[in-house]
C-alpha cells in the first residue's frame, strides 16, 4: 500500500502535536489549534519516537471515528500506549476506552443500561433541585467560584448517586479525579509527579470501590455498582477488576465533560452578551445552545487512534499500527465543515437541520455513553442559571487546570445577582 505524501515537522521546530498539547490548558487555544490545521489534514509527528499522523479536519477525522479500522489496538499491541511506564499504575479509565469489539461491545451493553433515556428522565427531579439547592448558596453568597459552587457538584452527585455512592463520601472523589484524568494522557507525556499522582489515585479509589462492591454483594441496591456486581456472579465474564475500571471510568467521565460544559460555556455567553440576551428572551434554544457550547469548547480536544489493518482515509494511507491523533477541538471548527466556525452561535443547532454534527462527544463505537445525562444536567444547568440570574459579571479570567489532554477549567470567579 502506497502512502500519501504528509507534511513532516519542521526542523527546529517542536511536533505539531506538542505544539497542541502545550495549548490545551490556555485561555484560547484556538488560535494555535487554527495554525495547526492550517498546516495540513494530515500532519506526521515524531516525538522521542512515538510516530503519530495528527488528523486536523472535520471530514477526516469523522471518517477515522467511524471506520472499524481504526480503534485502539491494545489487544494486539499495537496501540502507542499499550505498554506503560514501569511501576505506574493504569487508572483504568481506558478499560472500556481502550477496548474494540466484541470486547468493547458487551462491556459497553453492561453500563450503558445506567444512561437510557428513562433512566436520565428519572434524575431529572433530583437535578433539577440540586440546581435549584447550589444557585439559592450561590446567589446568597453574590460573588462566588461558579466552578467550586456549581460546576463540581452537580455532576459528582448525579454520577455517584448512579453508582450508589453515599452522600457523605462525594467530597473526596473529586480529589481523586484531578490526578486521574491528568493521567488519561500517554505515558510518555507525564512527569514522574504525575504518574505517582495517579498511581496514588488509583488505588485509593480501587480500594474504596472494593469496599463497597463488598456492601452490595451483602446487601443488593438498585444501582448502577449492585447491577455489575449481579452480572459478574452469573457470568465469568466480568472480573471484579473490570468492575472497578467500569467504575472509576463512569465516574471521571460522567465528572469532568459536565464541570467544562457549564465554565466552558459560561465564558462563551459572557463573552458573547448578545448571544446571553437571546438566549435569555427564548429558553426554548438552551438545548441548541449546550450542544453549540459542546462544539465551541470541547472537554476532550484529541483522542488517540490506531489502524488495526492497512486502510485508507480520505486519499491517506496507513498501515497496521500506525497511530493518529484526532485534532477534535480544530475539527469542530473546521471552516470547511461550519459557517464562521469561531462564531459562539446560540441557535446554530436550531436554525438548520444542515449543521453537522459536532464531535465533542465522541463519535460512532466510542460515542460518549453519557451524553444523554450530560446534555440533561447543562439544559437544566443554564435554563436555572439564566432564570434565576439576572445578572452574571466575570470578577476575573477563568484558570485552567494544567494538563496536556483534557480542557478542564479549575476556577470561574463571579458575581451573581438577582
Amino acid at each position: 500500500m502506497e502512502t500519501a505524501a504528509t507534511p513532516e515537522q519542521k526542523a527546529g521546530q517542536p511536533p505539531a502535536i506538542l505544539t497542541a498539547l502545550d495549548a490545551v490548558s490556555r485561555p484560547d487555544p484556538y488560535p494555535t489549534y487554527r495554525s495547526i490545521q492550517e498546516g495540513g489534514a494530515f500532519i506526521r509527528c515524531d516525538v522521542g519516537g512515538w510516530v503519530t499522523t495528527m488528523v486536523t479536519g472535520y471530514a477526516d477525522c469523522s471518517a477515522a471515528f467511524q471506520s472499524p479500522s481504526f480503534g485502539n489496538g491494545y489487544s494486539a499491541g499495537i496501540h502507542a500506549d499499550a505498554h506503560r511506564t514501569p511501576g505506574s499504575t493504569d487508572s483504568g479509565l481506558k478499560s472500556l476506552l481502550r477496548k474494540d469489539p466484541p470486547e468493547h461491545t458487551r462491556l459497553r451493553g453492561l453500563v450503558s443500561r445506567a444512561f437510557t433515556p428513562g433512566v436520565v428522565a428519572t434524575l431529572t427531579e433530583e437535578i433539577t433541585s440540586l440546581v435549584d439547592t447550589l444557585l439559592d448558596a450561590a446567589l446568597a453568597a453574590g460573588e462566588v467560584d461558579l466552578i467550586e459552587a456549581f460546576a463540581r457538584p452537580l455532576p459528582l452527585f448525579v454520577i455517584c448517586r448512579l453508582l450508589g455512592v453515599p452522600t457523605q463520601d462525594e467530597p473526596v472523589f473529586s480529589e481523586w479525579i484531578v490526578p486521574m484524568v491528568r493521567g488519561l494522557a500517554p505515558d510518555m507525556t507525564l512527569t514522574p509527579e504525575d504518574l505517582r499522582a495517579r498511581t496514588e489515585a488509583t488505588n485509593a479509589i480501587h480500594d474504596y470501590f472494593r469496599e463497597l462492591i463488598a456492601e452490595v454483594r451483602a446487601r443488593p441496591r438498585h444501582d448502577l455498582l449492585s447491577q455489575l456486581v449481579a452480572a459478574a456472579q452469573d457470568s465469568d465474564d466480568l472480573p471484579e477488576q473490570e468492575i472497578l475500571d467500569l467504575c472509576v471510568l463512569l465516574l471521571v467521565a460522567g465528572f469532568e465533560t459536565t464541570v467544562n460544559l457549564i465554565g466552558s460555556g459560561t465564558v462563551a455567553l459572557l463573552r458573547n452578551p448578545d448571544q446571553m440576551a437571546r438566549l435569555r428572551a427564548d429558553p426554548d434554544l438552551v438545548p441548541a445552545a449546550v450542544e453549540e457550547m459542546l462544539r465551541y469548547d470541547p472537554t476532550f480536544p484529541f483522542t488517540v487512534r490506531t489502524a488495526l489493518r492497512d486502510t485508507e482515509v480520505n486519499g491517506r494511507s496507513f498501515r497496521r499500527g500506525d497511530g493518529v491523533v484526532l485534532l477534535l477541538a480544530a475539527a469542530n471548527r473546521d471552516p470547511d465543515a461550519y459557517r464562521e466556525p469561531d462564531r459562539f452561535d446560540v441557535a446554530r443547532y436550531a436554525d438548520s437541520a444542515d449543521v453537522p454534527r459536532h464531535l465533542g462527544l465522541g463519535l460512532g463505537v466510542h460515542y460518549c455513553l453519557g451524553a444523554p445525562l450530560a446534555r440533561a444536567e447543562g439544559v437544566i444547568a443554564f435554563r436555572a442559571l439564566l432564570a434565576r440570574a439576572e445578572r452574571i459579571t466575570l470578577l476575573d479570567e477563568p484558570s485552567y487546570r494544567t494538563s496536556s489532554w483534557v480542557r478542564a477549567m479549575s476556577h470561574l470567579p463571579l458575581r451573581l445577582s438577582v
